[in-house]
């Protein structure tokens, strides 16, 4: 039988554990002698990084978390029914329950073994509860047995404190206020911490953060303590992943669902609260302006392409957007690059070889479950043009009869759409017929059992060329393969600026502390990319939505959509509850021949429309997920989510 994590119970016992076992692991790549001393875990540097490595390793893998996982649980992907009992399809059915013990998704409360390196062994509620505990009991200890140097101090704190913030600030995202606990709750007592608000807690989450941005460095290779593991420092917590999550927390503080409670309607998406997004812009506004001075190691990848459908990037690019997610041929290489700003450890190319990349297109050539992570016909409409304008404005020049045509230039690195060359290579006569992608209504990827229900697949995360005939030898799929989805990346954090200086002034809103507006943040993406920037017609509620728009496109199957439909207050809205597929008749290419000469993007189609796959049919408690049952039977102070 499974055993429920019971988290304020657990705390004490977590703390012992802390206290007697070993770091032998090498969560960051870490030197040898940074192990911890069951003995004095907390008398030096050396020490206490050690018992700190094990928090980044408790991490979840968010894609990674079982054989086949999932981590996107909005209006954004479908997959096939033999999926049905994992937690994408019970979240379409209202069954937040599913949560708790859903082995295949990486916020479950099963699967906690904080010194593995096995990433099926990490899920994060119950890691949370752990960290936290971990945390607290450094905290008591380091004013009265640490015997280091100011800057060895100011480092450990600083980590110590965002580690605080974010395990709570992460639970918050889909449970709510909760209590905030930062004390040592000693062993045999029974916790009766009160539940707080959303808003409450997140005072506290802030307060933490600004701790951590306050202590940490810019850049651990600039510090005395850096330079001594040099080439192992860009997983390491410092100034600058602190102020995006201080950034982060404020601007959900601040959204409309923190704001104005759980409802349906819609009619409150566009109300925030100004006070907590002037902050959210400070905050972001502080690294934006390092950025555009030069001033942090981060940087945007590169999206200059030979072949944007293959993923092949051009001469002389040393990191591309594809490989932000998946790098291959560069000796097992962890993807992020100086894009992303937070990732955990990750040992995970052996799972990106065997499970992970075999559930992104046709069962056929991928052979693994019939989980195919495949994006709705509805959310690939939020790619616009390459003019930059939505396909639903009448200036844009979207042609249902080339739905694939002139698009923003991420919807060819991002989605695998009817036409495309699947496979590079000569396959077997019975596979010939996916050798161009067949997404029309009828074609030969469209099974509802082991291919695609929506007519499209999406590669953004893996490259469509990891299937059997492309992949290299056998089950290699590439030289060197590994995955990982950050968790928080450069863009996001100018998108985060967007949204939050758009509530203060609209298109030309800014913070104190940076000159870019919130047009201006958006456009650097697009500028990015190659798209047109956003039309200057677009004010008010328009303008938000435009910013919305950007974060669907560029966040695309990153797992923040469920978070976002859920704070702007639109995820029981019918726009957003609906799952659809494209249906339509190939014009261009019912002889595949014309593939072989033509661009797939100017192929015309007839009769293109969508179907409704499902509907969700979500009340106001959906929200919220509920909490654990054994939670709440603790003392009757930690009150259940409401409707639950």
């Amino acid at each position: 039988m499974k055993k429920i994590f019971k988290p304020f119970a657990a705390v004490a016992l977590a703390l012992l554990a802390s206290m007697t076992m070993t770091s032998c692991e090498d969560y960051l790549d870490k030197e040898p002698d940074s192990d911890v001393s069951p003995e004095t875990p907390f008398k030096d540097f050396t020490n206490l990084q050690g018992y700190i490595e094990e928090i980044y390793n408790c991490i979840p893998n968010k894609a990674q978390c079982y054989w086949t996982s999932i981590w996107n649980l909005g209006d954004d992907e479908i997959q096939n029914p033999q999926a049905d009992g994992i937690m994408l399809h019970q979240v379409d059915l209202g069954n937040y329950w599913a949560w708790t013990n859903n082995d295949q998704f990486w916020f479950a409360s099963n699967r906690f073994n904080p010194t593995s390196n096995n990433p099926f062994d990490h899920r994060l509620y119950g890691n949370a509860w752990y960290c936290i505990a971990k945390v607290n009991k450094a905290l008591e200890s380091i004013d009265e047995l640490f015997t280091g140097t100011a800057e060895e101090k100011n480092m450990l704190l600083g980590q110590l404190y965002f580690f605080r913030a974010w395990w709570h600030f992460e639970m918050m995202e889909y449970l709510g206020g909760l209590p905030y606990v930062d004390r040592v709750i000693p062993a045999g007592e029974s916790p009766r911490l009160p539940r707080e608000s959303y808003l409450e807690c997140a005072e506290k989450v802030a307060d933490d953060f600004q701790k951590a941005a306050d202590l940490l460095p810019v850049d651990w290779d600039n510090t005395t303590v850096g330079k001594r593991t040099l080439g192992k420092n860009e997983l390491r917590i410092n100034k600058i992943t602190a102020l995006a999550y201080l950034g982060k927390n404020y601007l959900w503080a601040a959204s409309p669902l923190m704001q104005h409670g759980a409802q349906k309607g819609g009619g409150r998406t566009y109300d925030y609260n100004q006070d907590l997004a002037a902050k959210a812009a400070q905050a972001l506004g502080q690294i934006i302006d390092l950025q555009e001075k030069g001033q942090t190691q981060y940087e945007f990848a590169s999206f200059d392409y030979e072949n944007i459908y293959d993923h092949t990037k051009a001469k002389n690019v040393d990191y591309s957007y594809s490989e932000i997610f998946f790098t291959t041929g560069r000796s097992w290489l962890q993807p992020g690059g100086k894009e992303a700003i937070l990732r955990g450890p990750s040992a995970g190319w052996s799972f990106t070889r065997y499970n992970y990349s075999r559930t992104f297109g046709p069962n056929a050539l991928c052979a693994q479950d019939n989980h195919i992570h495949q994006p709705t016909a509805n959310y690939v409409n939020n790619y616009g043009m390459a003019n930059g304008l939505p396909i639903d404005d009448p200036e844009s020049g979207y042609d249902p009869n080339y739905p694939f045509k002139d698009r923003d230039p991420r919807f060819y690195h991002d989605i695998v759409f009817d036409g495309m060359e699947y496979i590079k290579a000569k396959p077997d006569a019975g596979d010939a017929n996916m050798k161009y992608a067949g997404l029309a209504t009828g074609g030969s990827m469209r099974a509802v059992e082991n291919a695609s229900r929506t007519g499209y697949f999406y590669q953004k995360l893996v490259p469509h060329v990891c299937q059997k005939y492309d992949g290299g030898s056998g089950d290699d799929y590439g030289p060197n393969p590994h995955a990982y989805i950050p968790y928080l990346r450069l863009a996001d954090v100018y998108l985060m600026y967007a949204e939050a200086t758009a509530v203060l002034g609209g298109p030309s809103g800014k913070s104190s502390n940076c000159s870019l507006t919130s047009v201006d943040a958006l456009n650097v993406l697009r500028d990015r990319c190659g798209a047109g920037h956003v039309n200057a017609k677009f004010s008010g509620n328009a303008y938000m939505d435009e910013v919305r728009r950007e974060r669907a496109v560029e966040l695309s199957f990153e797992g923040f959509r469920f978070n976002d439909l859920q704070r702007w207050l639109l995820l029981t809205e019918p726009k957003y509850t609906v799952k659809t597929s494209a249906e339509f008749i190939r014009v261009d290419g019912a002889d595949e021949t014309y593939f072989a000469e033509n661009d797939p993007r100017n192929a015309r189609v007839a009769e293109y429309h969508e179907e409704v796959i499902l509907q969700r049919n979500f009340d106001a408690k959906h929200y919220w997920f509920p909490l654990l049952r054994d939670d709440t039977y603790i003392y009757a102070e930690f009150e259940q989510n409401p409707g639950w």
